[in-house]
């Protein structure tokens, strides 16, 4: 099975395919003139507007939810891999993907809340209900629902709950299957409560945990001030070949950088897509820009925490492109990934690293998982239209509670094999609908320019746009003056 798992994610996963997302960002940011620079003002700006209501939640629940997804084990264990095979300079690569991909991540989410639809008593939407509603291919969303549904639910859990359970058994000496009764039973009070309390939990761990995983970096990068010019000059001299250790290696500096990058923001995969399409705004480029600046949250910042944690203390290994030997061998007999952090840490405050990045796998994971069954359950949404669901997201839930606990019991290899084969084919099929349907969120772009240059804070009118389909805004729309005065 793992041969089988491993070939289909060199298909999936292959270099073309990377390149090929970094095209479709590119292209998307020419076309939005760069907003990933022009409007971070107004991202930070949107992320503290707006209220939750009855339908929706806030724009910083939407951003949190999203970030729950974002921020996962590939901000320690990718970047220490980027690391290991393509130099420091698979760190800038990581920062170059996050700044293009932040307007694929506009694209997509923006597009997410032009379809979104009112069912049930709340706000959905995403790829799968974009696709159907924007392009009119019903069967292409509901093959987009079935994949992320089967990703979400059954093949990605276990990569996020196989990191905690491994690094609580060597932090902390904890057994697998306890680590795997622990979290189930969390993640059932939370996910039994729905999406408030989803988003409720959200936006209160995303933020801890962030910030003091990026305050953490800082102290270690304070302890070590005076290597800041040097690691910063090696990051940007091994992107660009100007390094003679790992000027031979630039291939692999890119290649490993913009796959963990993708990897890490997902930029572009639809994840994000499903907690903008929930949020309660005015105008749907108001979470598109939102969302975007996501994508900065979990590189440029989280990513990077992680980064200069382990270049400043040269606590990493890189090996050489052909693999037979290292450029870099600083931490002998010690596997690429969580432990080159832990080392970093324990180099600055001995006995400490284990049990600190033990933790911060947990808070970060955890919150990955709980993101995974909101997407699972608004692509069940999707599925069971004008059908009462209750039982199915019951079923739903059991579900990925079972997935949760196996993940922490199975090996790693296999866990993550299989939430890539997930996570590839969503890949796929939301790149082909995004680039398919930019057109409307290009509009909606455009708009809601005009109308800020205009001192107005922006309200959406699809029929002006000449938008069909966006039935929610057509119909269901009470803007926020009508809504006061009820």
């Amino acid at each position: 099975m793992e041969n089988f798992v491993n070939l289909l994610n060199d298909v999936l996963w292959s270099t073309p395919v990377i390149y090929i997302l970094l095209g479709v960002g590119l292209v998307f940011s020419i076309l939005t003139r760069f907003l990933q620079v022009r409007h971070v003002k107004e991202m930070v700006r949107l992320m503290f507007k707006g209220k939750s209501s009855n339908a929706g939640i806030s724009s910083f629940q939407a951003l949190s939810i999203a970030l729950s997804g974002r921020v996962g084990t590939g901000n320690i264990a990718g970047v220490a891999t980027a690391i290991f095979y393509g130099g420091p300079g698979a760190v800038f690569w990581m920062w170059a993907i996050a700044f293009i991909g932040a307007s694929s991540a506009f694209v997509e989410s923006t597009l997410a809340q032009i379809y979104k639809v009112k069912q049930d008593g709340q706000y959905r939407g995403g790829p799968a209900y974009f696709i159907e509603k924007g392009i009119g291919w019903k069967w292409f969303g509901m093959t987009f629902a079935i994949a992320a549904l089967i990703a979400m639910a059954v093949l990605m859990p276990g990569v996020q709950s196989n990191s905690i359970a491994a690094g609580m058994s060597n932090a902390f000496n904890v057994s697998p299957w306890v680590t795997g009764i622990i979290l189930i039973v969390l993640l059932g009070f939370i996910i039994l409560g729905g999406v408030k309390r989803i988003a409720s939990t959200a936006q209160i761990l995303v933020p801890f945990m962030a910030v003091g995983y990026i305050l953490f970096s800082v102290v270690i990068v304070l302890m070590n001030i005076t290597a800041l010019p040097e690691v910063i000059g090696l990051i940007f001299k091994s992107a660009f070949a100007m390094d003679s250790a790992f000027g031979g290696i630039i291939g692999m500096a890119i290649m490993w950088g913009v796959k963990r990058g993708v990897f890490s923001n997902e930029a572009g995969q639809g994840t994000g897509a499903h907690a903008a399409a929930a949020a309660e705004v005015s105008h749907p480029a108001k979470q598109g820009l939102v969302q975007a600046f996501s994508v900065y949250i979990d590189t440029l910042f989280v990513c990077s925490a992680t980064a200069f944690m382990i270049l400043f203390t040269g606590m990493y290994n890189t090996q050489t492109e052909d693999g037979k030997g290292f450029i870099v061998e600083n931490l002998a007999g010690v596997e690429q990934g969580p432990g080159y952090t832990q080392a970093a840490v324990d180099s600055i405050l001995p006995g400490f690293g284990a049990g600190f990045v033990a933790i911060a796998l947990f808070f970060f994971a955890f919150t990955t998982i709980m993101a995974y069954y909101y997407i699972a359950e608004t692509n069940i949404a999707y599925l069971f239209r004008k059908r009462n669901t209750r039982s199915v997201m019951f079923i739903l839930k059991i579900i990925i509670l079972i997935t949760t606990f196996w993940g922490t019991i199975r090996t790693a290899d296999l866990a993550w094999a299989l939430g890539d084969v997930g996570l590839g084919i969503m890949v796929w099929l939301n790149v082909i609908a995004i680039v398919i349907l930019a057109k409307p969120a290009l509009l909606a772009l455009k708009d809601y320019e005009q109308q800020k240059n205009l001192g107005l804070d922006p309200v959406f009118n699809p029929k002006k746009l000449g938008i069909k389909n966006a039935t929610f805004w057509e119909n269901d729309y009470i803007p926020d003056k009508e809504r006061s005065d009820e």
